[in-house]
């Protein structure tokens, strides 16, 4: 059965190579599975990446932007299906909404902000699905640090720490996809 498979990621395209690459070769692994990439809509960095990898394997790609990064020019004009929102908030809400499941690369603010939101929908039972942290070049170690020590100090229960799963590369998080939503499995030859 396809799936959609909402990825958190960086628009920036500045940073170290290891990163894009990533984001391409999880577009192309999704693609090849038959399962749909859902993202930020953007053209340039890891967005770009993720989606341009996935369009050239063939696999569909639906990118939800909000209006005034589409007024800047920033998104993917070439994606299977591209949803403008009114603001952040629509943005978020719909790639959510649309998830199957929810892999996060690297990213900033806005990335970090979309996987707490998504930690937290969990945690509040709106949502029951996979979020699989990929953490690419030990990127997110002092975030896993920093949630460890909530849980550690009380602020979230043990329990929580199942919330989320951590693997350090595309790979591995596409084998946990499998393993946790019974997907139909990846090519990862």
């Amino acid at each position: 059965m396809k799936k959609k498979i909402t990825v958190y990621c960086a628009s920036s395209s500045n940073i170290n190579e290891i990163y894009l690459e990533s984001a391409s070769k999880l577009g192309e692994m999704i693609a090849l599975s038959g399962h749909e990439v859902v993202y930020g809509g953007g053209k340039v960095g890891l967005m770009g990446k993720l989606a341009d990898g996935a369009l050239r394997k063939g696999g569909k790609v639906t990118g939800i932007i909000p209006d005034f990064l589409m007024d800047l020019e920033l998104g993917h004009s070439g994606v299977s299906k591209l949803i403008i929102t009114k603001d952040l908030h629509e943005r978020q809400r719909k790639m959510m909404d649309l998830a199957d499941s929810i892999f996060v690369l690297p990213g900033g603010s806005g990335t970090f902000v979309e996987l707490f939101e998504a930690v937290t929908w969990k945690r509040l039972g709106r949502i029951i699905i996979p979020i699989i942290i990929i953490n690419i070049n030990n990127y997110f170690d002092t975030l896993i640090f920093a949630l460890n020590k909530a849980i550690d100090e009380g602020f979230m229960r043990k329990e929580h720490f199942e919330l989320w799963t951590v693997v350090d590369d595309i790979d591995s998080a596409v084998r946990t996809l499998h393993e946790k939503n019974s997907f139909v499995p990846f090519d990862i030859a």
